[in-house]
């Protein structure tokens, strides 16, 4: 009896407790395999994220040297003209102050030049400098030694500016845009002199071309025109 009194009891216990161990095992999975999926969804969504920011990152920095290089590019191609033009002109001072510093008269001592403004020294070589240039228009319009002929006087008239006007004025202390001029007219005049008797041999015709010459680089580089304005 007693026996039997305890194979009951423990079959009366063992038939209670079956149905919840056989549940929870199952529940516990699902819930698991529930939470590895949603974190693997959560994994491969971040990784695509990173990878879109990886990639728009990667495509600016390859974009902006590119546009870096081009503005660069396009700087230089409009600055171009711009910065040649000051360095020609830099240039053509320098090679015309060498040559006319070479083969125009200079003082003949190194101190300072006595003929600045205010001196008589500086006045005579102004007056000098224009009476030459009339005089020259004279003798070029033949209207001082008349002659039929070319003859020496008319062909001094043509050169006076020269050889008396632009060597007179550059002996003074003038300023250095009018020694600038003077620089260039040195070396213009002679270019004139020579090469328009091809096309016209005429005296007059020569020194008035190299008159206007004259006041037209005066006007160029002293300013007279936009003073006026």
């Amino acid at each position: 009896m007693t026996a039997l009194a305890s194979t009951s009891l423990c079959s009366g216990q063992v038939s209670r407790f079956p149905p919840t161990q056989i549940l929870i095992p199952r529940n516990h999975a699902q819930i698991k395999t529930h939470r590895f999926q949603s974190r693997g969804f959560r994994i491969r969504a971040s990784s695509n994220e990173l990878e879109a920011e990886t990639d728009q990152w990667s495509e600016k920095d390859l974009q902006e040297p590119v546009q870096a290089r081009e503005t660069e590019e396009t700087s230089k191609i409009s600055s171009g003209p711009a910065s040649a033009a000051p360095a020609l002109d830099k240039d053509l001072k320098k090679v015309v102050q060498k040559t006319a510093a070479t083969f125009a008269p200079r003082a003949s001592t190194a101190s300072k030049n006595p003929a600045v403004p205010g001196t008589v020294l500086y006045t005579v070589f102004e007056v000098q400098g224009y009476v030459s240039l009339l005089l020259g228009g004279a003798l070029s319009f033949n209207l001082i030694f008349p002659s039929n002929e070319p003859d020496i006087w008319r062909l001094m008239g043509m050169w006076s500016i020269w050889m008396f006007t632009i060597p007179s004025l550059r002996a003074r202390d003038c300023s250095k845009n009018e020694k600038e001029a003077l620089n260039y007219l040195f070396l213009l005049i002679p270019l004139l002199n020579v090469i328009i008797p091809f096309f016209l041999k005429s005296f007059a015709v020569v020194w008035s071309a190299d008159t206007v010459a004259f006041f037209g680089m005066y006007a160029w580089k002293l300013g007279w025109l936009s003073q006026k304005e």
